[in-house]
């Protein structure tokens, strides 16, 4: 007997009657159809005498008048040197003020800062003020135990012999001003303090006619991302789309002008220069910097003496203030919420930071560079259970889809597929790569995330894996490629194959399987050796493994998966990953 030709046919799906993964977000609250230049003057008119920056390393303290009078400063003493509207003005310190005012003053002046990790290497110092074309680099003298002075003097001998302003290197072809924080003078550098002496040389006037020729829409800023193709990617974000996220991460948060937020999050990441600075600037309130780079006992201090009342952080550096010694030491009373974000967050981590560091309206955020950070954010008034099990619900102004990664079409509610944003957060694009641009934004402004995740019935989202290969470890996203072509310049190594496996401390850790070059032996030390200095020490793979081959499909691609669970079990980390995170 043979079905007949109706019989063949698919069943009808009523797609009315189905739930589709798709979420837009909702506000009483307008964007903010402004310049971070117009806000910070709008915030100093409003609480001038209100506290706004306290660097305690620095025993730095200003309130928002003091800080734009410094902010003005400074972008009059860059108008003096030269520089325009649309130059690329790079930024590579630790935590301190200079960061900030540097990160301002050049959203006045129309200059596009750009965010220089400070764990970048030669190699990658390099890549990113020529990618950039950088012709200002503002810099701090070191970082723990790297001088950042020799460094750029490898890089660009000439300084020895050039005035300041007159760099003409060629390393760096582009680059012309290298500004050094302190007091000490380098051979052609300029020092903070001259630059902001130059300010005399531009009327008041000038810079107000300079800021009113910006456009809310222009780019403000450029942040690196690793790249699943080697070199990390430069995503270009406007005034607009960071402006406004980190405004609503706040307003989330029920920031006003009494709040006071302890950020230990580096300046270089959108933690610290969007969802801390420009969070806390749209809202009057207080940012507190506990120590140049995190410490947990210096946050500690910070939380207590500066009464905050919000702390930020990746899951790693509330572990380490949990475990403190004298954690019990430290009153918390002030607390009341915060953020985590950056990587997934143990469950009982986050139940023993509601509990004993006294902030229960503490909320979990999830995002990316590309799309300014935030698309996602739990509320206050959320349950332990959607706060600890998901990444919250959609941000306003945004939109959010899920679809099947092989057809594109939208998938039911509490389907997995991967993570689709759209809105005034997704970047203009990555700086001079049109087509790593069109790889991630697609012709309807849909930014492709790489990430799969379900939505369920109230639009709670949770991230259940990775389409791309990136490794998050400790808050640091890591794209192994990078590593692999980088490792692929050692001249032992034939092939090479780096991938993630679960660690208790940071979420992840690097494994590397090396393949050498026939006749040729090596340890994980001389692979470690070669790594150091010129790439980020997060970057460094922890495990090694040397092998004749890698598993492959029949077709010839690599199965990094079976490699993963392969080193699970060898490296004796099942145990890590079976712990449950949000």
């Amino acid at each position: 007997m043979t079905q007949t030709q109706s019989e063949q046919r698919p069943p009808i799906v009523d797609r009315s009657a189905v739930r589709w993964s798709y979420v837009s977000g909702t506000s009483d609250t307008s964007l903010l159809g402004m310049t971070i230049g117009d806000a910070l003057d709008r915030t100093v008119a409003l609480y001038s005498d209100r506290d706004a920056l306290i660097s305690r390393h620095q025993s730095l303290r200003y309130t928002w008048r003091q800080l734009q009078d410094e902010v003005n400063r400074f972008a009059r003493g860059l108008m003096a040197l030269g520089i325009e509207k649309g130059d690329r003005v790079g930024i590579w310190s630790p935590t301190y003020a200079e960061w900030t005012i540097t990160q301002y003053a050049t959203a006045k002046i129309g200059a596009i800062l750009v965010n220089v990790n400070p764990g970048y290497r030669l190699h990658e110092l390099e890549y990113a003020l020529n990618q950039s074309g950088c012709n200002t680099l503002v810099l701090a003298p070191n970082f723990r135990a790297t001088s950042y002075i020799e460094m750029m003097q490898t890089l660009a001998p000439e300084l020895a012999r050039c005035a300041p302003g007159h760099l003409d290197s060629h390393k760096l072809p582009h680059l012309r001003h290298v500004i050094r924080l302190g007091t000490e003078h380098t051979p052609g550098m300029w020092v903070w303090g001259e630059v902001m002496e130059r300010a005399t040389e531009i009327a008041p006037e000038r810079l107000a006619e300079r800021q009113a020729q910006q456009e809310f829409d222009d780019p403000a800023n450029i942040q690196y991302t690793s790249g699943t193709t080697g070199n990390p990617k430069g995503a270009t974000l406007s005034h607009h789309n960071i402006l406004n996220n980190g405004y609503f991460v706040a307003h989330l948060q029920g920031f006003t002008e009494n709040d006071r937020l302890c950020a230990p999050v580096p300046l270089y990441h959108c933690f610290g220069c969007v969802m801390g600075n420009l969070g806390t600037m749209t809202h009057g309130a207080a940012i507190v910097y506990p120590a140049e780079t995190f410490d947990p006992q210096a946050t500690l201090e910070a939380v207590e003496a500066e009464r905050c009342t919000s702390l930020y952080g990746v899951p790693t550096m509330f572990i380490a203030e949990l475990a403190h010694p004298d954690f019990d030491r430290y009153d918390y009373s002030a607390l009341r919420t915060g953020v985590m974000a950056g990587s997934p967050c143990p469950v009982e981590v986050m139940r023993q930071v509601m509990s004993k560091m006294h902030m229960s309206e503490v909320e979990i955020c999830y995002g990316m560079t590309e799309t300014s950070p935030v698309s996602f954010q739990t509320h206050l008034d959320d349950t332990i259970e959607k706060r600890v099990a998901t990444v919250g619900q959609i941000h306003p102004f945004v939109e959010v889809k899920v679809v099947d990664p092989a057809s594109g079409a939208v998938v039911p509610r509490g389907e997995p597929g991967e993570l689709l944003t759209r809105g005034y957060s997704v970047m203009l694009g990555y700086w001079n790569n049109e087509d790593a641009t069109r790889v991630a934004i697609d012709a309807a402004r849909w930014m492709h995330t790489g990430d799969l995740a379900t939505m369920d019935d109230d639009g709670y989202v949770n991230i259940v894996g990775r389409l791309k290969d990136m490794v998050i470890r400790g808050g640091e996203n890591i794209y192994p490629r990078e590593v692999e072509e980088f490792l692929y310049s050692h001249p032992k190594v034939s092939d090479v194959q780096v991938f993630g496996v679960p660690d208790v401390k940071y979420g992840e850790e690097l494994t590397a399987w090396v393949k050498l070059k026939e006749g040729q032996t090596a340890t994980p030390e001389e692979l470690q050796d070669f790594c150091r200095g010129q790439i980020a020490t997060f970057k460094i793979p922890r495990y090694w493994k040397f092998v004749d081959a890698f598993p492959m499909t029949v077709t010839g691609k690599i199965q990094k998966f079976i490699m993963r669970q392969q080193a699970i079990k060898e490296l004796g980390l099942l145990g890590a990953s079976n712990i449950q995170t949000a």
